[in-house]
């Protein structure tokens, strides 16, 4: 494989439908952010294998920080023989087997998008360490959940928000036409839209990870609802938590909100930042309007998928309305209409 066509390569087996608004990114921007992209999904193979213990997933961890932070002596070697063995994931199996070239392009990178990468990247392995020492694991038979507001909008802040401050940061460095920006105001408005994304993760699938130890919804909302952690694993919990699942949906709209909000300040002539950026938030619409209207998000036996074709439609409609900020702000009113609260 040619060394200049590696990373597009192994983005596209692995980043899933990220790689639409990877793809089309402008040239610069395209190398820092799509490499940030292979770490953290690096990383979050690293974290989440079950072919090594939850002590050695840590430490682990730990080594892939001081890689970033240019410690030695390396352990990469040691990082990608403990977790790939039988992976089912063939492309995750190759990246990490890439890890030694993903990081040699991350130290081609010039200064102050090296250091960018790195923030965002040690950002996110620490939330990631967070995790494994807050949930017990899907091999030890027991529920946890997060304690309150403030944890849940930690975790996502963790492993969404901060990436809309790196994706403002690395497109106001690399586009003269964000000059005017103001800059603090937009890395906030993109930490909500990131934080609104992830929040659309949780809710979606909350089913598929309480039954793996995880409740990422908080404690004291449920005991509010006289309800414990435990409870939801029975589907007919659902109305008494609907409440809570509809303020938190309330919450994600905020976000989103956020998320528009930066989109329409994306000048017209960077119009790929423009698709990028909205094609997440026109699906995650989609798909929330699907989580108001589930029966039962506690059942497992009703997974909830925005379908390919109409994903495949929303890119096409997006590439008229990319042009005009009215055609896009009505687009979003008109699908956020269609979600009861």
């Amino acid at each position: 494989m040619a060394r200049g066509d590696f990373q597009g390569n192994l983005l596209k087996r692995v980043s899933r439908s990220f790689y639409l608004s990877l793809a089309v990114l402008p040239r610069p921007v395209r190398a820092p952010v799509g490499l940030a992209y292979l770490f953290a999904r690096a990383a979050d193979t690293i974290a989440d294998t079950r072919l090594i213990s939850r002590e050695e997933r840590l430490s682990h961890l730990e080594a892939f920080r001081a890689e970033l932070r240019d410690e030695v002596p390396s352990r990469l070697r040691e990082i990608i023989t403990a977790c790939t063995g039988p992976n089912p994931h063939a492309g995750e199996r190759e990246l990490l087997a890439r890890l030694p070239d993903c990081f040699a392009r991350y130290r081609e990178l010039d200064k102050a998008d090296r250091e960018g990468v790195r923030a965002l990247l040690l950002t996110i392995t620490e939330g990631m360490i967070w995790d494994l020492k807050t949930f017990p694991g899907e091999d030890e038979g027991r529920l946890a959940a997060l304690e309150s507001r403030e944890e849940l909008d930690r975790y996502t802040y963790y492993v969404a928000g901060c990436v809309g401050e790196f994706w403002t940061e690395m497109h106001a460095a690399h586009r003269p036409r964000l000059a005017e920006w103001n800059l603090g105001a937009m890395k906030q408005k993109g930490v909500s839209f990131g934080k609104g994304l992830q929040m659309t993760n949780v809710l979606r699938d909350l089913a598929r990870d309480l039954r793996i130890g995880r409740c990422y919804l908080p404690r004291t909302e449920l005991a509010r609802l006289s309800l414990e952690p435990a409870d939801l694993l029975d589907p007919a919990a659902f109305l008494k938590v609907r409440p809570l699942i509809r303020e938190l949906l309330a919450l994600t709209l905020e976000h989103y909100r956020a998320g528009w909000d930066y989109t329409l300040a994306i000048p017209r002539a960077e119009w790929r930042m423009r698709l990028a950026c909205g094609w997440p938030l026109l699906i995650g619409l989609r798909t929330l309007g699907l989580l108001a209207e589930s029966p039962n998000l506690l059942d497992p036996r009703r997974p909830l998928k925005v379908p390919r074709s109409m994903v495949y439609a929303i890119l096409a409609r997006s590439l008229v309305l990319v042009w005009s900020d009215a055609s896009l702000a009505a687009e979003a009113r008109r699908l956020r209409a269609r979600i009861p609260l």
